[in-house]
């Protein structure tokens, strides 16, 4: 059998859960991949220790300070430290990479996907936040410059495998699942009351801070139908979410003649992201427990209570007023999600803010990024300024 040729990655978010679990899986292949740059925030020790192991040329991390430590701490290693913005954009184009994971966490990863996506470099995107505030302009650009988007949240990632072998024109609907999060089938009235512990606790993913709320708030699906819509090129209507809390059934697609084909794996994000990375080609994770069907039981379905948690409908409305509104809702939920998380506003108040927040936005038309920004910087501040009373 031929050698496989190894795949040159970089990754933004390399310390966030994505960049870890993907770091972990080249650990175990290095046959496959070699690591070309790194960036990720504030971590320093963290990125020490992966430029130690894992060699890249590049790595970037958030200021100027961590930048001047990390590169004392790495002085003698042919490793070049940079930061900031531009740093991100440096570690996204970075030559020789066949591969950009961009893992970072909300907006911040906008301008270094796009920059990456010129380039006409691969992408394999967890930053689902990138094609919500900027869908049609990223895939407009992806089209002009040859780039591959291959999705890396589970969701997504099923629907593209379940599309494999079959005509777009044959496709009826897609289909979302969610987990309900840690509190479905709570009513609203107790939803009032819930703790940030609670809230993080999911019940069947181990997900960072911000992505463990969008999920209690159902916001997360929310943003994935917006990311849905763009990735898979699907007119709105074609996209439904259905909450399925034993998260085996990653999500499915239905054709034209009744057929639904189902992608169903464990809970674990190594799965997507794997397959992502070594695409077309699929990694063997034997080391990884199979799905046993016959000990997981029945799988269950039902719809999703809106009533309950009304950041899904926010963001059909956003994606049915398009243009600029998807960004304001984003980046009125980040600004949210970090007030809850500090203990500012309460849980039902998300919703609330973001609804506020996108009464007062008039969208525009989004053919380049500068309006993106600016809608964005507007809603951040109004964001910040909310108050309940």
């Amino acid at each position: 059998m031929a050698a496989v040729e190894k795949k040159r990655v970089s990754i933004l978010g390399s310390t966030g859960s994505i960049g870890t679990t993907a770091l972990a899986l080249i650990a175990r292949f290095p046959d496959r991949f070699e690591v070309t740059a790194l960036a990720a925030g504030r971590r320093v020790a963290e990125v020490k220790a992966q430029v130690e192991q894992f060699r890249p040329s590049l790595v970037s991390v958030a200021d100027v300070d961590d930048a001047r430590e990390l590169a004392e701490q790495l002085k003698g290693t042919s490793t070049r430290v940079t930061h900031g913005a531009a740093g991100l954009v440096e570690v996204a184009t970075a030559p020789d990479t066949d591969v950009l994971l961009s893992a970072l966490v909300g907006a911040v990863g906008l301008e270094p996907t796009l920059a990456a996506v010129d380039k006409g470099c691969t992408v394999a995107l967890a930053n689902k936040e990138v094609m919500v505030v900027a869908g049609e302009l990223l895939c407009r650009r992806a089209a002009a410059s040859g780039a591959r988007v291959l999705p890396v949240d589970s969701e997504h990632n099923a629907i593209f495998l379940a599309l494999q072998g079959h005509r777009r024109q044959d496709v009826r609907r897609l289909v979302l699942t969610a987990s309900g999060g840690p509190f479905r089938g709570l009513p609203r009235e107790k939803l009032a009351r819930v703790t940030r512990e609670q809230a993080l606790d999911h019940p069947n993913w181990d997900m960072g801070d911000k992505i463990s709320i969008d999920s209690a708030t159902m916001m997360n699906k929310g943003l994935e139908i917006i990311e849905a819509r763009w990735l898979f090129d699907v007119d709105p209507s074609t996209i439904e979410v259905v909450v399925h809390p034993q998260s085996i059934v990653h999500s499915m697609v239905e054709y034209v003649d009744g057929s639904v084909v189902a992608l169903m794996a464990i809970p674990d994000m190594s799965i997507p992201v794997a397959c992502a990375l070594s695409w077309p080609d699929l990694l063997d994770l034997d080391y990884l427990p199979r799905l046993d069907l016959a000990r997981a039981g029945t799988l269950s379905f039902e719809a999703p209570d809106t009533k309950a948690f009304p950041c899904l409908d926010l963001a059909w409305r956003a994606l049915a007023l398009g243009g600029s509104m998807p960004a304001v809702v984003n980046a009125a939920n980040e600004v949210a999600v970090a007030r809850f998380l500090a203990d500012d506003i309460a849980f039902l108040d998300i919703a609330a803010l973001i609804g506020d927040v996108m009464a007062g936005h008039q969208p525009v038309a989004c053919d380049k990024i500068e309006p993106l920004l600016e809608a964005d910087g507007e809603a951040r501040e109004r964001a910040g300024g909310w108050s309940a009373d």
